[in-house]
């Protein structure tokens, strides 16, 4: 089973047409999967916009009765995943964006590297001139971050070029340790230094990694990036200071 999560706020335009471009890759590209949709006490809509769909693909909607923002909402996807698994070293969630910045056309490449033996696949965004200013800029400033040592090791992965991206997919016994060590990112981290201290925690819990480049498509979404540069980057600075002397999570038996 694929547990395809999906962390909305204020999605309407972009959620339901994702949820159909889901549907159409899996008609052609045979395998059992369940969408989990965490709508993160959105106000234009979202969940109306969902609704339709449930008719159709079998799709899960949580919904959270206060903003807990992108950190939160990304835990109670991953823990609803690992209550629904029957087969957690068989089944894997994969975490992507409801604006259409990740292609649902690509999930067969992810699935790919997990049925070949991988227990994390990334897949690292493509440098595409049509992403906004303030992610180009926060790209600049975090490049410049691993130049200071004491915290190097905290805002990088081996072999992985792109920590910060949010298009993955994780072995769900994988997920479930995670849980157990408690080691999920702060609540009020933002995406990007979210999505790297998930992947930082998960890399040394798992046997094998795989990045996959992947095209980002920002030019296909209606809204304003969510991004901000400077503040982001200070923010991951910051958080990765204060963890520098915390014991790294033990590797999976």
């Amino acid at each position: 089973m694929l547990y395809i999560c999906i962390p909305s706020y204020n999605e309407a335009p972009t959620v339901g047409v994702l949820l159909w471009r889901i549907r159409k890759v899996f008609q052609d590209y045979s395998r059992e999967y369940e969408v989990l949709v965490y709508d993160d006490a959105s106000t234009d809509g979202t969940v109306e916009a969902l609704e339709p769909y449930k008719k159709v693909m079998p799709v899960s909607v949580i919904s959270g009765k206060e903003r807990v923002g992108y950190a939160k909402a990304t835990e109670a996807l991953l823990r609803a995943a690992s209550d629904r698994t029957r087969y957690p070293r068989r089944d894997a969630v994969i975490m992507m964006q409801a604006d259409f910045t990740d292609q649902p056309e690509h999930l067969p490449e992810l699935v790919k590297r997990f049925e070949g033996g991988a227990d994390i696949v990334v897949g690292e965004r493509v440098p595409s001139e049509s992403a906004p200013e303030a992610v180009k800029q926060l790209g600049k400033y975090v490049r410049w971050v691993p130049m200071f040592w004491p915290i190097r090791r905290l805002v990088t992965v081996p072999g992985v070029k792109d920590p910060f991206a949010g298009y993955r997919l994780f072995r769900i016994s994988l997920v479930r340790d995670l849980l157990k060590a408690g080691v999920l990112p702060a609540a009020d981290a933002p995406v990007w230094t979210a999505n790297m201290e998930l992947l930082r925690e998960a890399a040394p819990m798992a046997r094998r990694i795989e990045s996959v480049p992947l095209e980002s498509r920002w030019d296909l979404r209606p809204r304003e990036s969510r991004v901000q540069a400077w503040p982001d980057a200070v923010d991951l600075v910051k958080r990765s200071w204060a963890a520098r002397g915390r014991r790294t999570p033990t590797p999976a038996a």
